[in-house]
């Protein structure tokens, strides 16, 4: 932990990406993969947690991933669901706040209600605030904000002139928290794949070479230590 604990970045967002091809190069079924990666991500939360990171996103289930073959989405959901179920307890005993992005009445009941109670059971937590973002489009969120806006207006609750950055964000999922100071993504892609459009606007991008099961405590400690030589300047001089 080499990094300057009083310049920590509040908010980092992940793009977790590698596990089908992590799997594939073990010889594994893609299931292990996707498996292996929910180990890695309890891992990472879990220590950023005990280093004092505020919050942390990361990208779980797109709204293009119901693209992928039928039997990879099916056991996709089966873990999903089985993991954050399971997962609530242990988040709530480590003092993790959980929190959902996306559309998630999409999903079976059972994955709703466990969403849910999910959400309810640590509430109050004061630790990092985990946001999963499921059914998750960047440009699907902004639709969804400026519809809203749209019937805000159509209701006279708000003028076309008020409009301005801060009453999009306040319609976001992310309402309330800050942009991400930091977005991570695995497997040497360099794409945002449809994630945080809006927010990762100002964010620092980093690239890192290796598939998400294969990221570890010491690797988030390189990206923190990396985004601290930067310089950000906010379109500044």
């Amino acid at each position: 932990m080499n990094f300057n604990k009083e310049d920590l970045p509040k908010h980092i967002a992940i793009i977790m990406d590698g596990n089908r091809r992590w799997a594939k190069s073990k010889g594994k079924p893609v299931a292990f993969g996707h498996r292996e990666g929910a180990k890695t991500l309890e891992k990472i939360v879990r220590y950023a947690n005990k280093i004092g990171l505020k919050y942390i996103t990361v990208y779980a289930f797109s709204t293009e991933n119901w693209k992928r073959a039928e039997d990879e989405v099916n056991s996709l959901m089966i873990l999903l669901q089985n993991y954050i179920e399971d997962y609530s307890k242990r988040a709530d005993s480590e003092n993790i706040k959980v929190q959902f992005l996306g559309d998630t009445t999409a999903f079976k009941p059972g994955m709703q209600k466990g969403i849910a109670n999910c959400i309810q059971r640590t509430k109050n937590n004061t630790g990092v605030t985990f946001n999963i973002a499921l059914n998750y489009g960047g440009r699907a969120e902004i639709v969804k904000a400026v519809k809203e806006i749209a019937k805000d207006v159509e209701d006279k609750k708000i003028k076309i002139q008020d409009i301005d950055e801060n009453i999009v964000s306040n319609k976001l999922y992310t309402n309330g928290q800050p942009d991400p100071d930091l977005l991570i993504r695995t497997s040497g892609e360099m794409r945002l794949s449809n994630f945080l459009p809006w927010q990762l606007v100002y964010s620092e991008f980093l690239f890192v070479d290796k598939y998400w099961p294969d990221f570890t405590e010491e690797d988030l400690d390189e990206a923190i230590i990396e985004y601290q030589k930067r310089t950000r300047k906010f379109g500044a001089n």
